[in-house]
């Protein structure tokens, strides 16, 4: 790879190679898959440490020294393979899921049915002993930039993976305190849990990369600061290689799961995603409006 690593370069990779060898991977290899070329944003390289504020900065300091280039790319249309797609070889799954919470606006239905009912998917999914659901963020698109504390929060248009060989491990010690290094002892994996409120996600839909294509080196360390802490996430720089799919039409039924970090360097750790504007998309759809539950699964 000339001196490139790609995540999937470790035991799972040889493994997806044995495997893609045999006579039963050839029956179930996929079809070429219906594509859309759409431009996603992607991180410059650059000599300074990145960073972006989550608020408003300092006088005189810019909010962010990240440099996002647009680059048109093929983004594959996932349905036909959604079935087998999984948060440890691709770094994403599509999970089927009804929800009891009738507005996810009602910070009150979210916590009380929302939360637990997300611990539960990601506990079907991974087989993880425990999950806790430490955050959430809605999204209702605007089209207008608003940095103000009412504004609702946009969808985010640039390439990134939401923690980091250092920050994942940091933010399972900010979360589970005195218990955290018992429990950084054994597996521990931070998984996203992305859904459409409201209405399908016709406008705006996440773009998901494959964790097997993705070049260890093409991973930048971003800091993200807040009023009380400073996180890190990692932007992505563009590399044709790259392999990008979408699920159209994502159901207010349905859920996307996002591997974030995982400590097992075995698997999928970390799948960079974006949200795109979908050249199909039809004139009159309703803006985009989703929800993303943030959880941290631990393992015996």
């Amino acid at each position: 790879m000339g001196g490139r690593e790609r995540l999937a370069a470790s035991p799972l990779r040889h493994w997806r190679m044995v495997f893609m060898a045999s006579p039963l991977a050839a029956s179930r290899a996929p079809h070429p898959l219906e594509t859309i070329s759409a431009s996603l944003g992607f991180t410059e390289r650059g000599s300074e440490r990145l960073y972006s504020y989550a608020f408003e900065p300092p006088a005189g300091v810019p909010a962010t020294n990240v440099v996002t280039r647009a680059h048109t790319v093929p983004i594959a249309n996932a349905r036909p393979i959604a079935h087998r797609l999984s948060l440890d070889v691709e770094g994403f799954a599509v999970v089927p899921h009804r929800t009891a919470v009738r507005d996810f606006w009602d910070e009150a239905q979210t916590l009380a049915l929302g939360h637990p009912e997300t611990a539960e998917i990601v506990k079907a999914a991974t087989g993880a002993a425990r999950v806790v659901v430490f955050n959430h963020t809605l999204r209702r698109r605007t089209g207008k930039p608003d940095r103000s504390p009412d504004a609702p929060r946009q969808p985010v248009a640039r390439a990134h993976a939401d923690q980091t060989v250092r920050s994942g491990p940091q933010r399972v010690r900010d979360i589970m305190g005195d218990a955290a290094e018992a429990l950084l002892s054994r597996r521990a994996a931070i998984v996203n849990v992305w859904r459409p409120v409201r209405h399908a996600a016709r406008d705006w839909p996440l773009a998901l990369a494959d964790a097997g294509s993705i070049d260890l080196a093409d991973l930048l360390p971003s800091e993200l600061i807040f009023p009380h802490r400073r996180g890190e996430t990692y932007a992505l720089a563009h590399d044709p290689a790259q392999r990008w799919y979408y699920i159209p039409d994502l159901g207010v039924d349905e859920t996307i799961l996002i591997k974030c970090w995982d400590a097992d360097e075995a698997v999928a750790r970390f799948a960079p995603h974006t949200g795109f504007e979908n050249p199909i998309t039809p004139p009159g759809t309703p803006p985009r409006e989703s929800i993303e539950f943030r959880t941290i699964a631990f393992f015996d």
